[in-house]
């Protein structure tokens, strides 16, 4: 028997629902089943959070590196010395600093390859601002360290698949970045993925449009014909099934998504205010296009509901498993490439 996956876990903003979500997850015997957690942070201040909101008891297993990991025990590595003032609920530079302390040690034994796969509990991306940290969120802070040229934030659920040509920009500069260039590039990578990662043999990808009713011919705008439908030709030429573009509203309120396997959304709120309203709970947001695997949950900090009991754990559970099945396609595929026949069947099967 193969020795299970280390999934590592960064615990995100210390005054937000991260450790709730975290710790509400880890109380599931089940989950060490199917791979071995390692949490970045500290006892101290998820014992606090235990406390908080009364989970009863659990021992983390303190370890220095993820090679002393216990599997069928929560495994802890401590990445400060210092007590920290927990504020549940306010946003300070307390929260900031210690989410970036939790996630440079995680990312760093990613990188090593000390653990197989990241999970990110969420940051504040405006306190996390630091020296060490200038990046709009988790996505451009990992493909840098990555090293990668582009990625893709790649939101995924059981019932929809979306990614984003743009991310974390203001909107008033999201038309002079969606290029010909960049929604081939995004276009590639959600192809890539869907295959890779999702072992989907032929991907159909619907693209929508940017303006409203997708430009209506011109009428409301010319990004459509200048620029997106030359780049969804372009990938066509090249064997990717691409389609569109669609206009946005329709596209989701009559259920047109479910005929594709994923969808290439322009800019961020047109992408994820749909999915989130489907995959209420489920989605999982996958950054697509690095040489190692994260996810996260598709939710915020949520300080407002902090330390009360509240927050629901079930997309971080998802954004685990989603990682752990990931990792292994990847290793499957890996392992195969020297059989494309039974590649072929593999992915036909699961198609």
């Amino acid at each position: 028997m193969s020795e299970k996956l280390k999934i590592g876990i960064s615990i995100g903003d210390v005054n937000g629902i991260g450790l709730e979500v975290i710790i509400k997850t880890l109380m599931d015997n089940q989950i060490y089943d199917y791979f071995t957690p390692i949490v970045y942070g500290h006892t101290k201040v998820a014992s606090f959070h235990r406390r908080a909101i009364n989970a009863g008891e659990m021992n983390f297993h303190v370890i220095n590196h993820p090679s002393q990991a216990q599997h069928r025990k929560p495994n802890m590595i401590n990445c400060w010395e210092e007590d920290v003032k927990i504020e549940l609920g306010v946003v300070n530079e307390i929260g900031g600093k210690y989410a970036l302390l939790s996630l440079e040690r995680a990312t760093t034994d990613l990188i090593n390859g000390d653990i197989d796969a990241l999970v990110t509990a969420p940051i504040n991306k405006d306190n996390i601002q630091s020296d060490d940290f200038k990046f709009p969120g988790h996505t451009e802070y990992l493909q840098e360290r990555n090293g990668a040229a582009e990625s893709l934030m790649f939101l995924v659920s059981d019932t929809l698949r979306v990614g984003v040509v743009t991310g974390h920009i203001p909107l008033s500069k999201v038309a002079e970045t969606v290029t010909k260039e960049k929604i081939v590039a995004k276009l590639k990578l959600m192809d890539t993925s869907l295959r890779q990662d999702f072992w989907i043999r032929k991907p159909r990808i619907a693209v929508l449009g940017l303006n409203p009713h997708a430009g209506d011919n011109g009428l409301i705008g010319t990004e459509e014909q200048d620029t997106i439908i030359p780049a969804i030709e372009e990938t066509r030429a090249n064997d990717i099934l691409a389609f569109g573009p669609y206009s946005a509203d329709g596209f989701f309120a009559n259920g047109a998504y479910m005929q594709f396997d994923a969808v290439l959304a322009m800019y961020h709120d047109q992408g994820l205010i749909p999915f989130k309203q489907i995959a209420f709970e489920s989605g999982v947001n996958f950054t697509a296009g690095l040489s190692f695997v994260r996810t996260s949950p598709d939710h915020g900090t949520a300080y407002d509901i902090a330390g009360k009991n509240k927050a629901s754990e079930i997309s971080f559970r998802e954004a685990l498993f989603t990682a752990t099945h990931i990792v292994k396609h990847r290793r499957e595929t890996a392992e195969l490439t020297e059989n494309p026949l039974i590649i072929t069947k593999l992915s036909r099967d699961r198609d």
